[in-house]
């Protein structure tokens, strides 16, 4: 038995060369793959359908992206059960990265609040940076009577459970945000999910609902061509492709700056060298003029920001939004 004063046995200088050697070829093996990464193309997960503004988002920085690192990124569309199943399939990836996800709100914040089991978790992937925000604004059609947002406020509050509102789907933060206003504006206003943006809006088009909650990239082309009215966005300031309508902060509700949005992430475990390099490289990529400016044409806002930032933002999220969730007894089972 081996005593404090007494380690035991110096290992052989034989042994001693040995197991620094090991301990040098890990070390070399770990730095040879950051150093030659990437070799091959890499996959970009994108949880939700083609054609949405997730997928708009990934399609305008993927090439720019393949540019930069000399490897094609290949946008790998894996919609279905609320984003849970791309996500989770990135989860299970190999922490290599050649394997990319963006992340929403709904994906790393809300579904873990409204289910009560995922298939996978916020701390099995590294947060590579924020890309953009999808700012959201309370639509209603043009023949449902509602011609500014103080009349809309006036008649939900006097007419409770009368109104319905769109979403995009159960848990979507289109549907967190309208019930957020009817937490702060204390109305009631029935809740009809959808399955994807684009039903819900040709419902609202069609004056099946009369009101919903439309982030900027999806509706943004109908507003601006009259088929759709906005009212009032919901974020601290206006917004520059609707100058001319309200926050809801101008109208005296406060708290209401919301919207959806998109982080970078990968597999957790990923090599430290490889998540920095593809945060400069996102951060690099959104910088382009040619990529920025498609993006704010579609109606999104350029948000750059690294991983320890996203990270912090996420935490934060998830702070405020399972506490009204609870609140609010919502749930998506």
């Amino acid at each position: 038995m081996t005593s404090r004063n007494h380690p035991g046995p110096t290992p052989s200088p034989r042994r001693q060369l040995l197991c620094l050697g090991a301990a040098a070829l890990c070390a070399w093996s770990g730095l040879s793959h950051a150093d030659t990464w990437p070799s091959q193309p890499i996959k970009w997960v994108v949880a939700y359908p083609a054609g949405g503004g997730s997928d708009f988002l990934a399609r305008q920085i993927a090439p720019q992206l393949s540019k930069q690192l000399g490897q094609t990124v290949i946008i790998d569309n894996r919609p279905g059960a609320a984003g849970s199943i791309g996500t989770s399939l990135v989860a299970k990836s190999a922490p290599d990265g050649y394997t990319l996800l963006s992340g929403d709100n709904g994906a790393m914040v809300f579904n873990h609040a409204m289910y009560k089991k995922l298939p996978y978790a916020v701390n099995e992937f590294a947060p590579i940076g924020l890309m953009a925000r999808f700012p959201l604004i309370l639509t209603v059609n043009t023949n449902s009577g509602f011609n500014s947002a103080r009349q809309w406020l006036a008649e939900v509050k006097a007419n409770p459970g009368k109104f319905s509102y769109a979403s995009p789907g159960i848990g979507s933060p289109h549907h967190l945000a309208m019930e957020l206003i009817k937490e702060r504006t204390q109305t009631f206003i029935v809740h009809v999910p959808y399955r994807g943006t684009a039903f819900a809006i040709q419902d609202l088009m069609g004056g099946v609902v009369p009101m919903a909650i439309i982030d900027s990239a999806a509706g943004l082309t109908q507003m601006r061509t009259g088929k759709l009215r906005p009212l009032a966005v919901l974020s601290s300031k206006r917004i520059a492709q609707l100058p001319d309508v309200p926050t809801f902060e101008e109208l005296g509700i406060k708290g209401l700056d919301v919207s959806a949005w998109q982080g970078l992430f990968v597999p957790k475990g990923t090599p430290e060298a490889i998540t920095s390099r593809l945060s400069s490289e996102m951060l690099k990529a959104l910088s382009m003029p040619e990529v920025k400016n498609r993006l704010e044409d579609f109606g999104l806002e350029v948000t750059p920001s690294d991983g320890p930032s996203l990270s912090r933002f996420v935490q934060q999220e998830t702070q405020a939004w399972h506490a009204l969730i609870k609140e609010r007894r919502l749930s998506a089972e």
